[in-house]
């Protein structure tokens, strides 16, 4: 049996490689996305003070430390039976918003973007951020840097620092705004929402008047019936913070809407030997395997993911481009992955507006920041959407608030099925007996997993007292010359 390896796959956070397996006659028999890494953060934890996990959590990825920082701030919330006031929970809002502009900026322009601007083929030194600028012009490429910066900016006022906040407290945040700084922060405001009109402006002109792009994005190479799960306020609106978890089958049809606290109801976690990532499922359908369609517990995260199991946006602009999407792809669900990409730009829009209302909101300058806790803390669930979709924090603690036992469930771990389907998928549909297998042509399979935007170091724990992954030394020549089984 022949093997192509992938090694490393590129632009993402953490370290992967794809192995595909071709059978005798030249087919794909099976294909594999592999991580390598082990992080273990939920070990790491344990025996440490329950409020110093805001600061530990966020050192797990250097993407998205303020999804891991405000999801471990809300499940402190829930584990000393604190709520936050009505100032802080905005002020928390507000920084998650600017964020999510940032994040999803610099997906959609440096990680995902690439493959469209510059052609799922040209060259390898052209596919990066440097290409995309070349071709877009500077005014744009100086825009995306702008935004990131001015985001940047907002989440240091507010958190401290730019990168890694002091931010989060159980009840409440550690400081608040001045009407100086609310006034900055309202014309940032205003400039992501042109940055993100300007985006979907980009979208549509190079990838939706293109027929080649458009055919690739429906084709079944990159098409799978999954369900869907995301956050959802009181009129089922796409919210990142805060909300109820939805999940609608792949007719989009509600299938369980659920507290955060009752997410152990709902999601299991299924163990491969070959992974260090677990692969969670929907418990009332259970494992089938990597397969998708209503009878597998196989389901989705992620921006397309949110907006398939809401009921639209919260946010006008927002919802008009939702509108636009499905008008576009033929209705509700999309089942198409790289449809991700759109999405996250609709998802830019609704975070820019929100960030507009709540500077302009009279409460966000006000001095009432924390309900300082007093009940015997014990246990706590933090939910919220991480750029790259659903986030779950779960911690235990002694009556001292020492953390006994932690369970972090990441946005690429509940795609990890997913992800691994979308790799095998378009592999068997690309390759071909006979066919030349290009560099182009493996990148083609590599964007079947790039619109997740993963985070692997993220994702990767190790079920307690299940065997290692097999480790391998090769010499120069990619001869085994050690191995631990």
């Amino acid at each position: 049996m022949r093997k192509i390896s992938i090694d490393p796959i590129t632009r993402l956070e953490g370290h992967g490689k794809i192995e595909i397996f071709l059978d005798d006659d030249g087919n794909v028999a099976n294909s594999y996305l592999q991580v390598p890494e082990l992080r273990g953060f939920e070990k790491f934890a344990e025996g440490r003070l329950a409020e110093d996990m805001p600061q530990i959590t966020q050192r797990i990825c250097g993407v998205c430390p303020e999804a891991h920082h405000l999801a471990s701030t809300k499940t402190l919330d829930a584990l000393f039976h604190v709520t936050p006031t009505s100032t802080a929970r905005k002020l928390r809002e507000l920084l998650y918003n600017a964020f999510f502009v940032t994040d999803h900026t610099t997906h959609f322009y440096i990680l995902g973007g690439p493959d469209f601007i510059m052609g799922p083929e040209a060259p390898v030194a052209q596919r990066n951020i440097i290409g995309v600028i070349g071709k877009v012009g500077l005014e744009l490429g100086g825009a995306v840097i702008n935004t990131r910066k001015k985001c940047h900016h907002v989440i240091g006022l507010l958190g401290g620092r730019a990168v890694h906040p002091v931010f989060g407290q159980p009840g409440g945040v550690s400081r608040g705004l001045n009407e100086e700084e609310r006034q900055e922060i309202e014309q940032i405001a205003k400039d992501c929402l042109e940055f993100a009109k300007l985006s979907l402006k980009v979208f549509g002109d190079i990838v939706l008047a293109n027929k080649e792009y458009v055919d690739m994005i429906v084709s079944e190479a990159y098409t799978h019936r999954t369900y869907y799960m995301g956050l959802v306020d009181d009129n089922n609106k796409v919210n990142f913070y805060d909300g109820k978890i939805r999940v609608v089958d792949p007719d989009g049809k509600e299938f369980a809407k659920f507290e955060p606290s009752d997410y152990l109801e709902h999601i299991a976690e299924h163990v491969e030997p070959w992974s260090y990532v677990k692969f969670p499922y929907l418990k009332k359908v259970g494992w089938k395997g990597f397969v998708d369609g209503k009878d597998s517990g196989v389901f989705r995260v992620a921006p397309l993911a949110r907006l398939n199991a809401s009921d639209g946006m919260a946010t006008p602009l927002a919802q008009e481009e939702y509108e636009k999407m499905y008008t576009t792809l033929g209705g509700k669900p999309v089942h198409h992955t790289l449809a991700i990409h759109w999405a996250r730009l609709i998802e830019i829009v609704q975070a820019a507006e929100a960030m507009l209302k709540l500077a302009q909101d009279p409460e966000i300058t006000g001095n009432n920041l924390r309900n300082i806790p007093t009940a015997t803390p014990d246990e706590g669930i933090g939910i919220l959407e991480a750029p790259r979709g659903t986030l779950i924090h779960h911690y235990r603690t002694d009556q001292y608030g020492i953390i006994k036992k932690a369970n972090l469930i990441v946005a690429a771990v509940h795609n990890s099925a997913a992800v691994n389907m979308s790799v095998d998928k378009a592999a068997k549909a690309l390759i071909k007996p006979g066919k030349e297998i290009t560099e182009g042509l493996l990148n083609r399979i590599e964007m079947a997993w790039r619109p997740y935007d993963l985070c692997l170091a993220c994702a990767t724990h190790n079920l307690p007292g299940h065997p290692a992954m097999p480790m391998y030394v090769y010499d120069k020549n990619k001869q085994i010359v050690k191995s631990w089984e």
